[in-house]
Formats: C-alpha cells, sequence, structure tokens
C-alpha cells in the first residue's frame, strides 16, 4: 500500500494474555482492530510519546507510549518487519524508535526504573518486566521493607484468558539508596509513596472536590477517608488505600435501616475492588442518618455551568447520607436505588434474616432484593427462576412456630436461601412477590394456593402461623402436597420408636405421682421411676390398640413415600462424588466414610471450571429430567398409603 504498512495477526497485549487482530501504521499515526470485530485501538501521531523495539520469543514486539502514559505493546512482529517500519516511522512520522533488551536471566534481584505511570523493573541494563501503574487499585506497606501492589480487575482481556496479573510485591531493604529514607519514613514508605502518586496520571495533581472524613465501611472493613474527585473516587485507610474510577460505578444504593440511627450507602462496582484474595464488588458504608454536614464544593464556576449543569450545586447542607449520595451521583453519572413501596410488619423497609450463617436484613426493592451487610448479596427480579416459602423447622416447637425461609432460585440454578425470618413478614412479604409477577413454587398447585390465601386472609398475625397452618390442614386432610413438601417433611416425622412425646407424657406422670404420693412412700425412690416407664411404654401402645380412643396424645400416622415419584435431580457435586468414591477408598482403604467425604469435598474445590464442566452438564441434564417428570407427576393423581382419603377439593 502507499500509505503506511498493515500487517496481521498482531497480538494487542495486556495483564490478562493478548488478544490477536490487524494493526495499520500510516503517516498519522496507528490503529490496531480486534480479530473478529470489537476493539479497536486509534493512536494519533501527535500523541505518541515514544516508541520501543524489543525482541521477545518467538517474535518482535513494538511498544508505543502515549502521552497519557500508557503503553501499548503489539508482537507478532519479524525481524524483516523491524527495519522497514524503522525507516516507516522515522521518514513519515518523525519518531526514532529505541531498542531494549529482555533480560531472561531469571533474576529477580534489580532497580526499579518510575518513568511516567510505568513501572520498569532493570536486571543490570536490561528490562525484565513493566506494568502500568494506571492499572494500580492501592499499595500497601508490609512490614517496614516490603511494598505490595494489587490491580484493579481487567475486564478488558479476552474471555478465553485465565489468568490475570493482580498482585506484585516488592522488597525494598533500608539500604537501598534509589528511595531515600529516615527514621520515620524507610525507603519502603518512600517508594510506596512515589508509586502512589504516579499512579494518578492525569488527574495527580487535582485537588479533592468534596472530602468526608472517617466514614465507617463495613465491606471492605474499616474506617476510611473518602475523596471525591472529577473522575474517581479515594478510599484512605491506615492500612488499605483504593482508588476507584467513576467508569466503574454501576448503580448507588440509599437504605435506611430499621429502628436504628444508620444508613446503608452502597456502591455497586463493575469490575469490583480487590483486597487480598477477596473482591468486593460492593462497597457498604454505614452513615449516621442524622448526621448534618455542610460542604462547599471545590469546582469552577465555569465548569459548573457547562459540564455539571442541573447535576450539582456549589454548596450542600443537609443529612450526610443524601448530601454524599447526591454529590457522588452527579460525579458519577449513576443511577440511585431507595427503598419502594414494601413495607415490613414494623413499618420498615426490610426484614431480617440471615444468609450464609450471617445475621443482616433483606430489603425488597422493585427490581430486586438486597441482603445486607455482609455478605452484601443483590439478585435483581429478572434474575428469578422462582421462590419458594419454606417452614424454619419442624416437630411444633417454638422456634419453629415463629420463623420461616425464603428461598430464592435463580436461571443460572444458584440459590440464596433466607432463613430465620419472622412469621409476621410472611403476609408482606408474599403479597410484595406475588405483585412482581414472580413465580411461588409452592403455591403452584390449586389446592395449596386456596389454602395458603384462606391464611393469609386472615388478620391475625399472632394466631396464626400460615405454614405451620398450612401444613397442618395438608397433614390433618390428608392433602396433596409437592414432591418438595412430602420429601421435607418426610426428615421430621416422628418415628414410631420416637420417644420424645412419651418423655413429656412421663414428665407429667412423675409429677402426678410426686403429688399424690404419701409420706410413707417417699423413702421408695426408685419404685415410682419403675412405674412411670411401664406406664410409658403402655401409653405408647394404647393409642395403636384403641382406634376409638380420642385421647390427645394419639400418633398421626407416618405416611409413604409414593414409589411413583421422580427421584430428585443430583448436583454436579453428587455426581463427581458418586464417579470419585470407589476410587479413593481403592486408593485408601480403611478410610472412614467421614474423611472420604471430607477429601472428596477438597478435592472438589481444587477442580477448575472445565474439570468441573462435565458434572455441570450431567447435572443440568438430570434437572431437566426431574422437571419433565414433575410436571407429568402432579397432573396425575397419586394413591398415598396415608391411612386418609386425598381430599377431593
Amino acid at each position: 500500500m502507499t500509505d503506511g504498512h498493515l500487517f496481521n495477526n498482531i497480538l494487542l497485549g495486556g495483564r490478562g494474555g493478548a488478544n490477536p487482530g490487524q494493526l495499520r501504521v500510516h503517516s498519522g499515526g496507528i490503529i490496531w482492530r480486534k480479530q473478529g470485530g470489537g476493539k479497536a485501538v486509534e493512536v494519533d501521531k501527535s500523541d505518541i510519546v515514544g516508541l520501543i523495539w524489543m525482541k521477545v520469543p518467538r517474535a518482535y514486539q513494538l511498544g508505543v507510549r502515549i502521552k497519557a502514559g500508557l503503553v501499548y505493546k503489539f508482537t507478532g512482529f519479524r525481524e524483516q518487519d523491524v527495519n522497514s517500519l524503522t525507516s516507516f516511522m522515522q521518514n513519515s512520522m518523525g519518531k526514532t524508535p529505541e531498542e531494549r533488551q529482555l533480560s531472561i536471566s531469571g533474576c529477580n534481584w534489580g532497580d526499579v526504573d518510575l518513568n511516567g505511570n510505568m513501572l520498569t523493573f532493570l536486571v543490570g541494563s536490561k528490562q525484565a518486566f513493566e506494568v502500568s501503574l494506571a492499572d494500580v487499585s492501592q499499595a500497601q506497606l508490609q512490614g517496614k521493607t516490603d511494598v505490595v501492589l494489587e490491580f484493579h480487575v481487567d475486564d478488558t482481556t479476552g474471555a478465553n484468558e485465565k489468568d490475570s496479573l493482580m498482585e506484585l510485591s516488592f522488597h525494598v531493604p533500608n539500604s537501598n539508596t534509589s528511595f531515600l529514607g529516615d527514621e520515620t519514613r524507610p525507603p519502603a514508605q518512600v517508594f510506596r509513596d512515589r508509586i502512589m502518586s504516579v499512579a494518578d496520571v492525569g488527574t495527580s495533581g487535582e485537588d479533592a472536590v468534596v472530602m468526608f472524613d472517617g466514614v465507617a465501611i463495613l465491606t471492605p472493613r474499616g474506617r476510611y477517608n473518602v475523596e471525591l474527585h472529577m473522575s474517581f473516587l479515594r478510599l484512605q485507610g491506615q492500612a488499605n488505600d483504593f482508588k476507584i474510577q467513576y467508569s466503574s460505578v454501576v448503580r448507588l444504593f440509599q437504605l435506611p435501616k430499621s429502628n436504628q440511627p444508620h444508613t446503608f450507602v452502597i456502591i455497586t462496582l463493575d469490575p469490583p475492588i480487590r483486597k487480598g484474595q477477596t473482591l468486593y464488588p460492593h462497597i457498604v458504608m454505614q452513615i449516621e442518618t442524622d448526621y448534618v454536614v455542610e460542604s462547599t464544593l471545590s469546582i469552577s464556576e465555569d465548569l459548573m455551568k457547562t459540564k455539571y449543569k442541573d447535576r450539582l450545586e456549589l454548596s450542600y447542607k443537609g443529612l450526610m447520607p443524601e448530601v454524599f449520595t447526591q454529590i457522588l451521583r452527579g460525579l458519577s453519572g449513576a443511577k440511585v436505588t431507595r427503598p419502594g413501596k414494601f413495607r415490613s410488619a414494623q413499618g420498615g423497609f426490610a426484614v431480617k434474616s440471615s444468609l450464609k450463617a450471617e445475621d443482616g436484613v433483606l430489603y425488597p426493592l422493585e427490581k430486586g432484593f438486597f441482603f445486607l451487610p455482609k455478605p452484601p448479596t443483590l439478585v435483581l427480579h429478572d434474575e428469578i427462576d422462582y421462590v419458594e416459602f419454606e417452614r424454619h423447622g419442624a416437630g411444633g416447637s417454638t422456634m419453629s412456630s415463629h420463623y420461616f425461609d425464603l428461598l430464592v432460585r435463580l436461571k443460572s440454578e444458584q440459590e440464596h436461601q433466607f432463613r430465620n425470618i419472622q412469621r409476621n413478614e410472611y403476609h408482606n412479604l408474599f403479597d410484595f412477590i406475588s405483585s412482581k409477577g414472580l413465580k411461588i413454587l409452592n403455591l403452584g398447585g390449586t389446592q395449596a394456593a386456596t389454602g395458603v390465601a384462606a391464611v393469609l386472609n386472615d388478620d391475625d398475625d399472632d394466631a396464626v402461623d400460615p405454614h405451620l397452618e398450612r401444613i397442618k390442614n395438608q397433614r390433618d386432610d390428608g392433602g396433596e402436597e409437592s414432591d418438595e413438601e412430602a420429601s421435607f417433611d418426610e426428615d421430621f416425622v416422628a418415628d414410631k420408636d420416637d420417644a420424645g412425646s412419651p418423655t413429656d407424657d412421663s414428665d407429667e406422670e412423675e409429677s402426678d405421682a410426686s403429688e399424690s404420693g404419701d409420706g410413707k412412700e417417699k423413702p421408695l425412690k426408685k419404685e415410682p421411676k419403675k412405674d412411670a416407664v411401664a406406664s410409658k411404654s403402655s401409653g405408647k401402645k394404647k393409642p395403636r390398640d384403641d382406634d376409638d380412643d380420642g385421647s390427645k396424645k394419639k400418633k398421626q400416622p407416618k405416611k409413604k413415600k409414593d414409589p411413583n415419584a421422580p427421584k430428585r435431580a443430583m448436583s454436579a457435586f453428587m455426581f463427581f462424588s458418586t464417579t470419585e468414591r470407589d476410587n479413593l477408598r481403592k486408593s485408601n482403604p480403611g478410610m472412614s466414610f467421614t474423611d472420604v467425604g471430607r477429601a472428596l469435598g477438597e478435592k472438589w474445590k481444587k477442580m477448575t471450571a472445565e474439570e468441573k464442566e462435565r458434572y455441570e452438564t450431567m447435572a443440568k441434564a438430570d434437572q431437566k429430567r426431574y422437571k419433565d417428570e414433575m410436571a407429568g407427576y402432579k397432573n396425575v393423581p397419586v394413591n398415598v398409603d396415608s391411612g386418609n382419603e386425598p381430599d377431593s377439593e
């Protein structure tokens, strides 16, 4: 071609790998287009600061440094391409590339060169590696000599890449002369401060628009000074420092806590920030609801009239949660979600619940459910396959009669089970979920729906437990149950040898005997106990011998599981366990059942997604089989030998 050079199969490198594409170098600059369409990189000649050639394994690499501090690395050139491109760039672009050598010695001890926002590690005079400090999410000082850099999650890497650079650690001895310190600031501290100042490319000299001191953040936990800048926000803590671009802010939530003087302010991020090995897609702040603040924004009037017109004001005075949310919304452009129409039994916006053994509150919002504070879990209505109400326990205990669980199953087959919800919240939750058109699984049958509807029409929440009422009615009337409910209840039906109820009876009889006995019988302590045991065993048999006995102690016969009911679907882990259990026992004879289960669980956790894919496919197929069989099974009458005829209504 007359103007420039065109190269195919040129890789654009990043922290997570390289994407192939087509590169065109012309007199006006450089254009790279991703293979198959999509991402494109265009660099104008006037923005190029430097060009670097480097020999890498099996090819040559061209580094292009631009004014913004970024460096694009294009790999895949041949040796003859280097000479032709060098001449072209000198003549047409007025740029002379420099040459660098790559260190292949494997040494990890060398010098650090900070140039712009690029960190280059040199072994001798050769380059070992180079990273962009614009990708640094935070820098931590560990001890007095170690500095750990953590990087933002790179959402621009290829979907087929497994690995991405997330953490880099440097050891800076106190004898280092490149970063001179003193008794209060060792060289490692100086190095860390230099990195944080260089990392703010383009905004390093930018003052904060407004700052809020000592904000309590629950995830990641700690107290931080929150700085709101023009293009990013910064969380500065004693041990951690996070810089978050506004482009990563997806949505803001402002959710007051019921009967408490605090408000949750949540910043939802994509990609999330990272602390150690933990990703945080939600930053959960806890701010005093009634705390009044007065803030003046450090923004020029011209910029306020042009860029932030109708979005921000020069000064604010009001409650801190509201002021903070308004300013962050104006700077980031993210939308704010507040509580909707749902109200709890106490008039609040959320219900108390627990998730994964963590106590918290569940906010039913107009477009989803949000569990706070830990682990913060956002479930959108569009992602939900169905919800299911489950009783908390069984056996008529006080605990089970006051609480229930809410199971939310997603279309991705993931499940969230919100436990320990107070029973007086049932009506409000049921009405809210029904109004959103969400499928309630255990209300699928006409008979079940009629029973629950009757309970919901009863306004006396203190007198009626909807879950226990429905279950008792089905038990007493012999009504049909879904397969899920039947199998769940079977685990809790008292066996004929269960001594639970007779134990209570024996206590009553023993108490009566002690009260009615005269003084002469007091020395004989063991005789009444034997009589009590005898009466207990006779009390167990009597209700079975006399069917006409109307005693309250008469037990209901145990329902037999329908042999024609479809077999439940197996999970991916169960398929894996079935396959591997015999192999594990053969290789480890004498291993106990508990140790086998523990070993299988540990092996499953260490498996990659590709290794689990086979079992996930089997689980999905089995789940489809179960749903198809259940659809046919529920549409035909089921004869269960429970001792009662099923209710025909």
